[in-house]
């Protein structure tokens, strides 16, 4: 048996509490991944893992071993990769951001970097909906706005400023608003990530502290693409972060409203399950923190 290899293993079971997940993650079949996680325990002696029907949970010994196997596999990681030249860096890094960071941020730039490291391949996810970075296998997640995770590994990238943003048929249709009040004749795109959620509300910053305004919305969604498409099908007055609509902006596609009444700037952050990454994510760290932070506003 590779002991290094079901360590690994046996740490991608116990953080996503699932067999069938760690073999699509790894990419192995089931049976090997029962198999080695048993070989494992004959090997330590002792139970590490409560099997059920739905789920699979640390025994108090497999907790302790947890914690062992992964500064374990870091180390050797690490030491494996310190004499590494660029070109012999490789596996694969699997991230997950907005959207919009990744159309106009990081995949223009992101040939340069694969360029530099030819042994490394990227699986970049976006969505709206919330992962689970250690359950669904990711290396990093950037996050945008207030964190709730716990366990995870976060630095600070900056953050976003968020603009007021309306298309040119709405505007001619409804006006340019000048004031808060003057939102009282117009109409919000609502956006929420989870259905039943509470009325469309306008937010702004007065004197340091956020307030909102309310605002009646004849469309409501749930993506941010969908959300940037109704603005500029001229179904309401959006409020979004600035990279995303640079070149709706740039291109008179969408125009900034209210600049006095922007909305409190965005924090954004960068996730990861480890503090020690190894050289292939160390590399792939230290580049995209440098790409993000000199387009964000320092917190």
């Amino acid at each position: 048996m590779n002991v290094l290899e079901a360590m690994r293993v046996f740490v991608q079971v116990a953080e996503g509490s699932s067999f069938s997940r760690a073999a699509q993650i790894l990419g192995k079949p089931k049976g090997s991944i029962s198999y080695a996680i048993q070989q494992l325990e004959q090997e330590v002696g002792t139970q590490l893992l409560q099997r059920s029907t739905r789920r699979v949970h640390l025994t108090s010994d497999g907790a302790i071993y947890l914690e062992r196997c992964k500064r374990v596999l870091e180390d050797v990681e690490e030491t494996q990769g310190m004499f590494l030249k660029n070109h012999e860096i490789s596996g694969t890094i699997r991230v997950d951001m907005p959207v919009g960071m990744a159309k106009h941020t990081v995949l223009p730039a992101l040939p340069q970097f694969l360029n530099s490291y030819p042994g490394i391949s990227v699986e970049l996810s976006s969505t709206d909906r919330l992962i689970n970075v250690i359950e669904e296998g990711f290396d990093f997640v950037i996050r945008v706005g207030a964190l709730h995770e716990s366990g995870l590994v976060c630095r600070s990238l900056g953050q976003l400023e968020v603009v007021n943003c309306a298309s040119p048929n709405y505007l001619a249709q409804f006006g340019t608003p000048k004031t808060l009040a003057d939102l009282e004749r117009h109409q919000l795109v609502g956006y929420t990530p989870f259905w039943g959620g509470s009325a469309a509300t306008f937010e702004y910053q007065k004197a340091g502290l956020l307030k909102s305004f309310g605002m009646k919305s004849v469309i409501t969604v749930n993506h941010s693409e969908s959300y940037r498409m109704a603005c500029l099908l001229g179904l309401g007055l959006i409020q979004v972060p600035e990279v995303g609509v640079f070149e709706d902006l740039k291109q008179g596609l969408l125009c900034e409203v209210l600049h006095e009444y922007r909305p409190e700037p965005m924090p954004v952050n960068l996730l990861y399950p480890h503090r020690r990454l190894g050289r292939r994510g160390a590399v792939f760290a230290d580049w995209l923190i440098t790409l993000l932070q000199s387009r964000f506003r320092a917190p």
